[in-house]
């Protein structure tokens, strides 16, 4: 029987180095492998693909043309071009750990290291083959969503003896259970698989169940532990992150996403993820760093899109509002217009006209020339159309800035709305993070910059009543900026002294460990230098 298997089995071998090709061709056909088609790039496999089945692939994770191995599969997966029961096999001369944590979260049925012998290559290929028949039905069922018959079919072979998948099925039996979202039935299963024997994926099943039972304090405990091993680690920061989100904690939630796209970059959801999280906590810098790196791995995958380019060109505008160095400001709107070119390049006939206006607007505000961007704003038409989230979200956020203030409150509304009515188009953070920008900018009139100027000239006035009302904006819409939360700080300090207003200890605080957590210019480390040497004459402990 597994002579015939092999034998009829369809193979599609994704290869564009003709030398590795014609090594696989003659490899496989000593093997006894006669049904082999080839693709020499990621487009000639989804051709293939979409007009026959295969039994496997086996893909070069480096080619080069458009789609690398990883967008390919991505994206096969992703429009169904393949299913559960299609055999999938990666191959890669490249090992690097953010490479191979990245594919294995597409779980492939194989990764196989170049280079590789004839029967390295056989025995991986005979081992998908034959589980991949043998499971035939149960994958079948999974592909039409039947995950309660496919249930039932994996017990009744549990049940018998002879059964040669044992970790297959105990796997497959786990994963199903989550689908059909019986949680408290899953975990006292992953309970006892765990009882039998450690495997990961029983562990990550577990916590996941837990997560969904809120049963909030064991997850963190077993996830805290599954931190300290390699091959958990990348799980158990993704789950971390998703439990401090669901427990409203954003800052705890932040730094976990942040370390697992460290680890694992291309992951584009998540990627949007942290994006999102980071903007909720006024982390602009971190947004930009993650919507450019959404660009450049997005690039030719499924994910390749307009509001790619527009939303990275976003992200760099408000990151530049919310710092005081004209370098970066400069170098900022240069990569904007980069964005926007690549735009222009990539999608050449999307119709994205009017978000264009507001980007520039935006930047012409950036750079002070107000009336420019008053013009731009002003033809723009009334649209009672929420088209794009993010696009009605720049626009709201240009009306706030040029001084339409109910404009702008009306169009948050509108967006809120639109997401409230249609849950699936947004995710709830970043519900949130809209909702907190029309808070902001309800109680807020000025935008980022005239702000902080307004508290730097009511200080050098000697107002310093109307300065810390200013700069204490200020910091809650840039609590990341150092320069305003050292601003702010000695503002306090002045305040109490001068005026005998009471000194807000809270917020000095939060002030002082913004401060000691970056990287501070030679005037402002002696200006901070100074305020911690009032603290400590004046009693006060800035250290938590």
């Amino acid at each position: 029987m597994p002579a015939k298997i092999f034998s009829n089995a369809k193979i599609l071998i994704v290869e564009e180095q003709p030398l590795a090709q014609s090594y696989m061709k003659q490899s496989l056909e000593r093997l006894g492998f006669r049904q082999l088609q080839f693709a020499e790039h990621a487009n000639s496999a989804k051709e293939q693909c979409q007009t026959e089945h295969f039994d496997l692939i086996v893909c070069s994770f480096n080619l080069s043309k458009h789609q690398d191995g990883y967008q390919l599969y991505e994206e096969l997966r992703a429009k169904r071009l393949i299913r559960n029961s299609t055999g999938f096999i990666f191959i890669s001369a490249e090992t690097s750990g953010s490479l191979v944590h990245s594919v294995l979260e597409l779980q492939p049925d194989d990764f196989l290291v170049k280079p590789f012998t004839a029967n390295d290559l056989k025995n991986r290929i005979e081992r998908v083959l034959l589980r991949k028949h043998d499971l035939n039905a149960i994958y079948q069922l999974m592909d039409d969503n039947n995950d309660s018959k496919a249930l039932r079919i994996i017990n009744d072979l549990l049940a018998k003896k002879s059964n040669t998948y044992s970790a297959v099925l105990l796997r497959l039996k786990g994963d199903a259970l989550l689908r059909l979202k019986r949680y408290e039935e899953a975990k006292t299963y992953f309970k006892s698989v765990l009882n039998i024997q450690k495997f990961t994926w029983a562990k990550i099943g577990l916590v996941e169940a837990l997560i969904a039972n809120n049963e909030h304090l064991l997850a963190q405990r077993m996830l805290k532990t599954m931190l300290q091993r390699n091959e958990t680690r990348l799980m158990a920061l993704d789950l971390l992150g998703q439990l401090e989100i669901k427990l409203n904690k954003f800052d705890e939630a932040q730094n976990f996403i942040s370390q697992a796209v460290d680890i694992a970059p291309r992951n584009i959801e998540r990627q949007k993820s942290l994006s999102h999280v980071s903007l909720l906590n006024h982390d602009y810098e971190k947004n930009y760093a993650t919507q450019k790196e959404i660009a450049q791995y997005a690039k030719h995958s499924i994910h390749d899109h307009p509001d790619i380019y527009l939303n990275a060109a976003r992200a760099g505008i408000d990151f530049a509002l919310t710092t005081d160095q004209s370098d970066q400001i400069q170098r900022i709107s240069r990569q904007t217009n980069q964005y926007l070119a690549a735009l222009k390049q990539q999608f050449p006939n999307s119709n994205n006209q009017t978000q264009i206006d507001v980007l520039n607007a935006r930047l012409h505000y950036l750079k002070d020339e107000h009336q420019k961007a008053k013009l731009l704003i002003e033809q723009l038409e009334d649209d009672n159309q929420i088209r794009s989230i993010d696009g009605a979200l720049d626009k709201a956020k240009a009306f706030h800035e040029l001084g339409f203030h109910h404009k702008a409150q009306a169009l948050f509304s509108q967006i809120i709305t639109h997401c409230e009515r249609h849950p699936n188009v947004s995710d709830p953070v970043y519900l949130r993070y809209i909702q907190q920008q029309q808070s902001e900018r309800r109680d807020i009139k000025m935008g980022p910059k005239e702000l902080n100027n307004h508290a730097v000239t009511q200080f050098n006035h000697g107002q310093l009543n109307t300065a810390l009302e200013a700069f204490m904006q200020a910091f809650r819409i840039m609590p990341k900026n150092p320069s305003i939360a050292l601003n702010l700080l000695q503002c306090l300090f002045d305040n109490s002294n001068q005026n005998g207003q009471s000194f807000n200890l809270v917020i000095a605080k939060k002030c002082y460990a913004l401060l000691c957590s970056h990287e501070l210019e030679e005037e402002q480390v002696t200006r901070f230098d100074k305020l911690k040497q009032k603290a400590e004459k004046m009693n006060i402990q800035l250290s938590n």
